[in-house]
């Protein structure tokens, strides 16, 4: 109990820390006292797009009141002047903001918390620090360091954040090695300068990395291409790749259900609405690394649970609102006063309670109807086979032909996850006969052409990624949440219970972190950033394995990986990880990237 509640503390370490930087910040750089008695200093708070979006996942509407501000707007957006009122502005460095204000402070915020163990570099302008941008070939050297030198900024920020000069381990020949290879040069050069470096004196507090500095393992996204395509089974990573997603927001369009409507009048609008699922949500914060089918069961147990308490609040009114002199009458209303007490106190709770339930129910019920419709269990399912080299049950081929089953994207998906992992690609007369079967389910076909590009690629450089032996074993149809009374119907979908296995991104963090000796990891570069001279060595010198570590994804990341690190580190007893990418993307997202790379794939040599 208390090893968890210690890796609580630990991996809330990152958010806690910006959050803090945010709060100092809003106080005009003076570290913000929780509980003061004081009025706080009122305040308009100024940002662009790129601090709205540092900011919002942090803090509510609620704090920033709290802390003082009584107005946020955008840089660019009209407004009338607000005299005699002190104003925060929190933006990018650009020419075009610096015409707006006249000085900026730097806060070295740049970057955007998720999770307690999860960051990404921007949202603003991603496109910029892509996948695709990284692996055009037409692109310049110019162009290339722009882009490195962005990530590697954003890296800073972080590690001035966290207060810890990082050991940093990268594969060689890579994107990552030019992150490596800058982020030292940024650390080395600011603790050169004793008297101005970030990383001595007031590092906002001691934390998670006060004893041992961490491991930031660099990894490239060409490592491993079929996780980012694979159809998933958690709720996190299923609420991300199959709905309106964004920065811990979900949007939904409400369905309006089939009404009678007069022939040629106007289809009924679709409601939209939003909700936030934050670390004050305990049923997102219990159930988003969930296999689907439990997360639907648990929703379907909480308002069970709500409704017993509710009946139990009328039950009390109805007997306190008895009247006459009858005895038992007066006993009862007696007996059921400190009980009706307490149900009133706990009604804010409740009311909590049944909020949660409302919007868990919609948004599981929204991605129930893309389970069933496009049947993602089964595609999930296959692809784990697929990666696991596990004998499959069905014919690729039926499935990509079945009309069915799902839509042209996920069939796309399905074939690229099976062209990436099979050690032997299909011949020449097999793969037409793929292709033709694609193209007449609708696919579009750029995507498989840079993949193969992309594969002839990795197998001329290394061996593909292995996915180790996941399985998933099929429990037969779920109990509970299939009764008439559920909120769920759940009929014909498969519960699916996963085994833990570790991913690509798990298994290099797992050699480096434990230290290790394997093939995969053992030309690794070692760079200390503390040294006075920089070595070009694979050859680390520290021998202990690492306590904590970050991994961080060149080229963009996805909820899977995530997940797949938290359930790993969920078994080593006092670590603590964090997971951090330049860009946060679903498949389709991804999809669209490599869809419009162009072909003659080119390698990043690095002198």
């Amino acid at each position: 109990m208390a090893s968890a509640a210690a890796a609580t503390a630990a991996a809330a370490s990152i958010r806690e820390r910006q959050t803090v930087a945010l709060k100092r910040m809003l106080n005009f750089n003076v570290p913000h006292i929780k509980n003061s008695t004081g009025e706080p200093v009122w305040k308009v708070l100024i940002y662009d797009r790129f601090g709205q979006d540092i900011i919002s996942p942090l803090l509510s509407v609620k704090e920033l009141r709290d802390m003082g501000i009584t107005l946020h707007l955008l840089l660019h957006s009209d407004r009338d002047p607000i005299p005699d009122v002190p104003a925060v502005y929190f933006v990018m460095p650009t020419e075009e903001n610096i015409d707006r204000m006249c000085q900026v402070f730097d806060q070295y915020l740049n970057f955007i918390t998720l999770e307690d163990d999860m960051f990404v570099l921007c949202n603003q302008n991603k496109e910029l620090v892509s996948y695709r941008a990284i692996n055009r070939p037409d692109i310049t050297d110019t162009e290339m360091e722009t882009v490195m030198d962005t990530i590697v900024d954003s890296l800073f920020c972080f590690f001035v954040t966290l207060g810890a000069v990082p050991i940093i381990r990268c594969s060689r020949g890579t994107a990552a090695e030019m992150v490596a290879v800058k982020l030292d040069k940024k650390l080395r050069e600011n603790l050169r300068d004793a008297r101005n470096s970030l990383f001595t004196g007031d590092t906002l507090g001691a934390g998670q990395f006060s004893f041992q500095r961490p491991l930031l393992v660099l990894v490239d996204r060409n490592i491993d291409l079929a996780t980012p395509l694979h159809h998933t089974w958690t709720y996190q990573a299923l609420v991300h790749d199959v709905l309106d997603f964004h920065l811990n927001r979900v949007n939904l369009e409400e369905s309006s259900g089939v009404e009678n409507s007069p022939a040629g009048a106007r289809p009924k609008r679709k409601n939209k609405k939003s909700y936030d699922l934050t670390p004050v949500d305990k049923f997102w914060q219990k159930h988003k690394g969930s296999p689907f089918p439990e997360v639907a069961e648990s929703v379907q147990q909480e308002l069970e649970s709500y409704r017993a308490q509710e009946d139990e609040v009328k039950r009390l009114k109805s007997i306190m609102g008895l009247e006459g002199e009858d005895e038992g009458a007066i006993s009862m209303l007696s007996d059921n006063t400190a009980k009706l007490t307490s149900a009133v106190s706990s009604l804010p709770e409740l009311l909590e309670k049944k909020r949660l339930i409302d919007l868990h129910t919609n948004v599981a019920t929204a991605v129930l109807e893309h389970i069933k419709a496009r049947k993602l269990d089964v595609y999930f399912e296959y692809e784990e086979k697929i990666m696991s080299k596990t004998t499959l049950d069905k014919s690729l081929l039926d499935i990509i032909s079945d009309p069915d089953a799902g839509t042209p994207e996920d069939k796309m998906r399905l074939f690229l996850i099976y062209y990436i992992s099979t050690q032997q690609a299909p011949s020449e007369a097999d793969l037409e006969q793929y292709k033709k079967a694609l193209t007449d389910a609708g696919c579009n076909l750029n995507p498989l052409q840079y993949i193969k590009q992309w594969k002839a690629f990795t197998k001329m450089a290394s061996a593909p990624a292995s996915y180790g032996s996941t399985t998933t074993k099929p429990m037969g149809l779920l109990s509970r949440v299939m009764n008439t009374g559920s909120q769920f119907v759940m009929e014909g979908v498969k519960n699916l219970v996963l085994k833990q296995q570790n991913l690509p991104v798990t298994r290099i963090l797992d050699n480096l972190m434990e230290m290790k000796s394997n093939p995969e990891t053992d030309d690794y570069r070692y760079f200390d950033p503390k040294m006075l001279r920089g070595n070009d060595s694979s050859v680390p010198r520290n021998k202990n394995p690492f306590q904590e570590a970050i991994v961080f994804v060149v080229g963009g990341g996805n909820y899977i990986e995530y997940q797949n690190l938290v359930d790993y580190i969920k078994g080593k007893q006092g670590k603590h990880i964090l997971y951090g990418c330049s860009e946060l993307f679903n498949a389709t997202q991804f999809i669209k990237q490599v869809k419009y790379i162009p072909l003659l794939f080119v390698s990043v040599n690095i002198p």
